[in-house]
């Protein structure tokens, strides 16, 4: 098992390349870039890898969807 930013430079390379672009901070107050999944709620979106499981079911159980911030 690897470390989760070791998983998402794999998949998404170094996370803090400039080609990156700030998509905007989330409802708990993490900064979401372009390439990121984000889990959306209403008018609100969270950054996913920041979510424990638990915090991830509810929100699906409430009716968020799965995107990538673009």
């Amino acid at each position: 098992m690897e470390h989760p930013v070791v998983e998402r430079v794999n998949r998404m390379g170094y996370m803090y390349s400039p080609k990156r672009e700030e998509y905007g901070i989330d409802g708990l107050g993490n900064e979401v870039f372009s390439g990121d999944e984000i889990l959306v709620l209403n008018d609100e979106f969270f950054l996913r890898e920041t979510l424990l499981q638990e915090s991830i079911e509810l929100l699906e159980k409430l009716g968020a969807s799965y995107a990538i911030a673009k």
